[in-house]
Protein backbone atom coordinates (compact mmCIF):
# COMPACT_ATOMS: atom_id res chain seq x y z
CA UNK A 1 0.00 0.00 0.00
CA UNK A 2 2.63 2.23 0.82
CA UNK A 3 4.39 1.62 -2.57
CA UNK A 4 1.39 2.81 -4.29
CA UNK A 5 1.13 6.01 -2.33
CA UNK A 6 4.67 6.43 -3.02
CA UNK A 7 4.11 6.19 -6.61
CA UNK A 8 1.14 8.27 -7.34
CA UNK A 9 2.58 11.25 -5.11
CA UNK A 10 5.93 11.11 -7.16
CA UNK A 11 7.00 14.38 -8.29
CA UNK A 12 7.53 13.82 -11.46
CA UNK A 13 4.74 11.90 -12.06
CA UNK A 14 2.61 14.77 -10.77
CA UNK A 15 4.39 17.33 -13.14
CA UNK A 16 3.66 15.35 -15.92
CA UNK A 17 0.34 14.92 -14.84
CA UNK A 18 -0.11 18.39 -14.76
CA UNK A 19 1.33 19.63 -17.39
CA UNK A 20 -0.67 16.91 -19.42
CA UNK A 21 -3.90 18.33 -18.40
CA UNK A 22 -2.18 22.13 -18.92
CA UNK A 23 -1.42 21.44 -22.14
CA UNK A 24 -5.01 19.31 -23.32
CA UNK A 25 -7.71 21.63 -21.18
CA UNK A 26 -5.83 24.98 -20.80
CA UNK A 27 -3.41 26.01 -23.10
CA UNK A 28 -3.92 28.58 -26.01
CA UNK A 29 -3.36 25.67 -28.33
CA UNK A 30 -5.19 23.45 -26.49
CA UNK A 31 -6.43 19.85 -28.00
CA UNK A 32 -10.06 21.29 -28.68
CA UNK A 33 -8.89 24.36 -30.75
CA UNK A 34 -6.35 22.26 -32.45
CA UNK A 35 -9.64 19.88 -33.59
CA UNK A 36 -11.53 23.43 -34.69
CA UNK A 37 -8.42 24.56 -36.08
CA UNK A 38 -8.19 21.46 -38.55
CA UNK A 39 -11.69 21.38 -39.78
CA UNK A 40 -11.56 24.95 -40.59
CA UNK A 41 -8.32 24.16 -42.93
CA UNK A 42 -10.14 21.21 -44.39
CA UNK A 43 -13.14 23.71 -45.00
CA UNK A 44 -10.73 26.51 -46.51
CA UNK A 45 -9.02 23.55 -48.96
CA UNK A 46 -12.16 22.22 -49.90
CA UNK A 47 -13.51 26.33 -51.23
CA UNK A 48 -9.94 26.99 -52.74
CA UNK A 49 -11.25 23.74 -55.10
CA UNK A 50 -14.42 25.09 -55.61
CA UNK A 51 -13.34 28.38 -56.48
CA UNK A 52 -10.23 27.07 -58.65
CA UNK A 53 -13.03 24.98 -60.64
CA UNK A 54 -14.90 27.90 -60.75
CA UNK A 55 -12.21 30.38 -62.01
CA UNK A 56 -11.33 27.16 -64.99
CA UNK A 57 -15.23 27.83 -66.01
CA UNK A 58 -15.65 31.49 -66.10
CA UNK A 59 -12.42 31.12 -67.80
CA UNK A 60 -13.45 28.64 -70.61
CA UNK A 61 -16.66 30.99 -70.79
CA UNK A 62 -15.12 33.81 -71.32
CA UNK A 63 -13.18 32.31 -74.49
CA UNK A 64 -16.24 31.16 -75.85
CA UNK A 65 -17.81 34.85 -75.72
CA UNK A 66 -14.87 36.35 -76.90
CA UNK A 67 -14.18 33.84 -80.00
CA UNK A 68 -17.52 33.23 -80.42
CA UNK A 69 -20.39 35.29 -81.66
CA UNK A 70 -23.40 32.21 -81.00
CA UNK A 71 -21.66 31.62 -77.49
CA UNK A 72 -22.00 35.76 -76.77
CA UNK A 73 -25.68 35.44 -78.02
CA UNK A 74 -26.32 32.27 -75.72
CA UNK A 75 -24.62 33.99 -72.74
CA UNK A 76 -26.82 37.20 -73.41
CA UNK A 77 -30.10 35.83 -73.71
CA UNK A 78 -29.71 33.23 -70.77
CA UNK A 79 -27.99 35.84 -68.34
CA UNK A 80 -29.06 38.95 -68.87
CA UNK A 81 -32.99 38.04 -71.02
CA UNK A 82 -31.72 40.16 -73.99
CA UNK A 83 -33.63 39.43 -76.97
CA UNK A 84 -34.62 40.58 -80.70
CA UNK A 85 -36.04 43.04 -82.10
CA UNK A 86 -39.28 40.67 -83.06
CA UNK A 87 -39.45 38.50 -80.32
CA UNK A 88 -41.36 38.34 -77.48
CA UNK A 89 -39.48 37.05 -74.07
CA UNK A 90 -41.51 35.54 -70.71
CA UNK A 91 -40.01 34.82 -67.62
CA UNK A 92 -40.91 31.66 -65.50
CA UNK A 93 -39.78 31.99 -61.84
CA UNK A 94 -40.35 28.60 -59.81
CA UNK A 95 -41.31 29.53 -56.26
CA UNK A 96 -38.96 27.48 -53.68
CA UNK A 97 -40.46 24.65 -51.32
Amino acid sequence: MKSWFKFLFNKYLLAFLFTLVWVIFFDDTDYFTQLQRQNDLKDMIRKIEYYKKEIAIANQELSDIQNNPEALEKFAREKYYMKKDNEDLYIIEYPHP
